[in-house]
């Protein structure tokens, strides 16, 4: 494909055919394919064997995270194929799209101020529930230089091993963190205009969203505790709105109403209020009745985040399928 070499860190976790067509997007193209699995039940490790990855089974006598896998997948790769360059890191729900690895490669070979590239994340089926298509608006970045990147990006081998890789402990949010360290150290992040991965959400509930916005408020604590101190700020107006709309303004709504009687309900108007702000931005009834719900269980995660933190216990990962 190109002279430098390119290297695949997939994981996963009880994906099935998802897993399968994810490795069958790439096995055919890179050989050097290393498949991390985190206590699948389904058969993955073995379904990867057989189609020629190289599987490890992550030891579970330690709390297993995404970003632990990658740094483990990365290490493996490395030990058997030193002459890496770039790696693509891809969840085991996402399929490689044709033409997208040589394209980045060649972006990466072309600019070397750059550590990461990554292009549009697609959801497969954005048809089958109104989560998976807010998944996919989710994933509409913009194009040019970014602030940071999602699961699925290639990187450059280097500037990874110089910045210690991914923070194992992180439980979510764990790519962002890793761009600041990145930016910190001067390299930059692209997101190209080109297709890069077909994504499986399969969020047909209610409540499997709902976890997965936990897990939202949760990477913006983990994110502002680390990176919130100036001039980087990661994360902490994200955090500071989930407070406010998910915690602060309900329980200042409920002591006026024992304070001052029931006429102190009318501050709830500010939720309907911030609703059509927001229409007024996006125009998008579903994006605006979403991202105004979505603050309660982004505050829920933020508080599990610092509850786990002060009784200095690691934080366990919050699944939604």
């Amino acid at each position: 494909m190109h002279d430098n070499k390119l290297g695949v860190v997939a994981i996963g976790r009880n994906e099935g055919e998802r897993l399968r067509r994810c490795l069958s997007s790439v096995l055919p193209v890179v050989q050097a394919t290393v498949y991390v699995d985190s206590g699948s039940n389904d058969g993955s490790n073995r379904m990867a064997a057989e189609m020629g990855a190289e599987v490890i089974d992550l030891d579970l006598s330690r709390p297993f995270t995404a970003a632990r896998a990658r740094n483990e997948g990365l290490h493996w790769l490395m030990l058997r194929h030193p002459d890496i360059d770039f790696v693509q890191f891809v969840d085991g729900d996402c399929e490689i799209v044709p033409g997208w690895l040589a394209a980045a490669s060649e972006f990466l070979e072309k600019h070397p101020s750059h550590a990461v590239v990554c292009g549009r994340r697609r959801e497969r089926y954005p048809e089958r529930s109104v989560y998976n298509r807010l998944c996919d608006e989710e994933w509409n970045t913009p194009i040019g230089d970014a602030m940071s990147c999602g699961g699925d990006a290639m990187m450059r081998v280097t500037a990874l091993q110089a910045v210690g890789g991914y923070r194992d402990s992180m439980i979510a949010g764990e790519e962002p963190e890793l761009c600041v360290r990145l930016r910190q150290q001067g390299w930059l992040i692209r997101r190209l205009d080109h297709e890069m991965t077909l994504h499986d959400a399969a969020i047909t509930r209610f409540s499997q969203w709902w976890k997965r916005t936990v897990r939202s408020g949760h990477a913006f604590a983990a994110g502002a505790w680390l990176h919130g101190a100036p001039p980087e700020r990661h994360w902490v107006w994200e955090t500071r709105r989930s407070w406010f709309w998910g915690i602060l303004l309900p329980l200042s709504i409920a002591i006026a109403m024992i304070g001052l009687g029931p006429w102190a309900a009318l501050l709830a108007l500010a939720y309907p209020l911030q609703w059509l702000r927001l229409f007024w931005r996006n125009g998008s009834a579903r994006s605006s009745t979403f991202l105004v719900i979505g603050k309660f269980p982004e505050a829920l995660g933020a508080l599990k985040f610092h509850i786990a933190r002060l009784r200095g216990v690691a934080g366990t990962i919050i699944e939604y399928k």
